[in-house]
């Protein structure tokens, strides 16, 4: 069980070392993420790394864990914290078979649904840097087979009515797939991202 808290970093550390390529005028530039900038994106993944860390420690129905932080002047400074933040309390002894309290997704879950969710967010969040700085996906990203195939798991799980798609939702309604699509492919699209769609999507 251990292995989803290890694949969980994986996806985290592929964030960090996309977001050192940014520079100071990349942060105001459109993500795929509808209305926000790198800058909004960003600060929208620190604070799921704050909240995230708050509910594995029995403190996730306290909203203010996940307010988002100002960036200031140093952005991946504030991220890298908050990741560094994230990664120890799931480090803490069984992490996975607590209760996770996750007012953004709408209750209470197992430890080990939570850190599922926590996964396929950055997973996500890797290819939407990576796409927000211009990095050819098939070659700049760099997300380890089990990592994405644990993701598309928790992505084909996610519901697919229309409460919970579209403008304002966490997810954008499901595209098609094209034969051949890849796991990495086939998770974007059931959550409403391509590669040849870059802006206006859902804010997973």
């Amino acid at each position: 069980m251990h292995d989803l808290i290890a694949l969980d970093r994986t996806a985290l550390q592929e964030s960090l070392r996309i977001l050192r390529i940014a520079r100071d005028t990349d942060w105001e530039r459109p993500s795929p993420c509808a209305g926000w900038t790198l800058r909004d994106l960003v600060a929208h993944m620190a604070a799921q790394h704050h909240g995230f860390a708050a509910a594995a420690r029995g403190s996730g129905a306290d909203r203010t864990y996940w307010i988002a932080p100002d960036l200031g002047r140093d952005p991946f400074k504030v991220y890298d914290e908050s990741v560094r933040h994230v990664l120890a309390a799931f480090a803490e002894e069984g992490v996975l078979e607590r209760g996770f309290t996750l007012p953004e997704v709408g209750g209470a879950f197992p430890g080990r649904t939570a850190v599922g969710f926590h996964l396929l967010d950055y997973v996500v969040h890797s290819w939407d840097v990576a796409t927000t700085l211009g990095i050819d996906i098939g070659v700049g990203l760099d997300l380890p087979r089990p990592v994405v195939d644990a993701a598309l798991d928790v992505a084909r799980r996610v519901p697919k009515d229309p409460e919970h798609r579209g403008p304002g939702a966490a997810f954008a309604p499901p595209l098609p797939t094209g034969e051949g699509a890849s796991p990495l492919e086939e998770m974007l699209a059931l959550l409403g991202r391509s590669p040849g769609h870059h802006t206006g999507q859902g804010r997973l």
